[in-house]
């Protein structure tokens, strides 16, 4: 007896572009997930570095005990908790912290007012590019602390000193940073820029900036970080009343004072500012910038 189904059956090739097709809409879809709880976060974010502080003030304690060093030289965890104990009670330690922090913050500004014009100008006209491109990659490399004698003959001891040496030292880093950004740009993102009539500025602000926005953020933290490298060989160096102290300022006091606690412990503020500064901007900043463009994706 014949078969008297006439169904269509899908044939192979069918069926393989039905399994591609929803292949392809898992992928477009976005899971939902718990918000993490307090508990989560704070085991993934906290605890990690807490415990590494931990076991260097273990560490630090227990090369004070040996008795390595004499204690003036190798001063323990408490002695330079001490001296942050005296900083409070004198009102001065946030002024110290203060003091340098506003002229790293308002010198890295200025710094990336002049290094993002300088980078897309190096980025996209090569003759620019030819004459002071490796001028740039020299700069960064040359250590802040070789401008000071020059910035002193130039300035004096003055503000002007440590911030023509910020600028110096933070200015190369973000331009390069920029420029490897531009250079990273698929030609595809431009000329279709140049198609839809983005040109000149319109073409900067709408195609260039935010195509190269990943290149250009790792150039602004590291002209961060060389931004509070050069003020803190700046301030070690310049020295005078009418400035302030700052915390270089304050480590060469404690320096000159052969008091190693406070050496030890300007230090520690240095670093924590470093560190916080990353915490509180950049870090967020980047995984937002990589979370919008798909590269980062939060974990369950």
């Amino acid at each position: 007896m014949a078969n008297s189904d006439t169904t269509p059956r899908p044939t192979a090739g069918a069926s393989d572009l039905a399994g591609l097709e929803a292949g392809l809409d898992a992928l477009d879809t976005v899971p939902v997930q718990d918000r993490p709880s307090i508990g989560r976060v704070a085991l993934a974010k906290v605890v990690p570095p807490l415990v590494a502080v931990l076991l260097v003030l273990a560490v630090w304690q227990a090369v004070y005990w040996a008795e390595i060093q004499p204690d003036y030289l190798m001063p323990s965890p408490a002695d330079v908790w001490g001296e942050y104990d005296e900083m409070w009670r004198q009102g001065t330690l946030f002024e110290y912290i203060w003091t340098s922090v506003s002229r790293g913050l308002l010198g890295f500004l200025v710094a990336i007012a002049i290094g993002t014009p300088l980078g897309l100008l190096v980025a996209r006209v090569k003759l620019v590019r030819a004459a002071i491109g490796p001028v740039l990659t020299g700069l960064q490399s040359l250590p802040s602390v070789a401008w000071v004698p020059a910035a002193i003959i130039w300035f004096g001891l003055s503000n002007g000193t440590i911030y023509a040496v910020v600028l110096l030292g933070a200015v190369p880093s973000i331009a390069n940073g920029i420029v490897a950004g531009v250079d990273q740009i698929p030609p595809l993102y431009l000329r279709v820029g140049r198609t839809l009539g983005a040109r000149g500025l319109t073409s900067v602000r709408h195609v260039l900036l935010p195509a190269a926005l990943p290149g250009y953020l790792a150039g602004l933290k590291q002209g961060w970080a060389f931004s509070w490298r050069s003020l803190m060989a700046a301030e070690l160096i310049v020295q005078t009343p009418s400035l302030g102290t700052g915390l270089g300022q304050l480590m060469e006091g404690y320096r000159t004072m052969q008091n190693m606690s406070g050496v030890l412990a300007t230090i520690i503020l240095i670093l924590i500012v470093g560190v916080a500064i990353d915490l509180l901007f950049f870090s967020p900043l980047e995984r937002r910038v990589l979370r919008g463009r798909g590269l980062l994706v939060r974990s369950s």
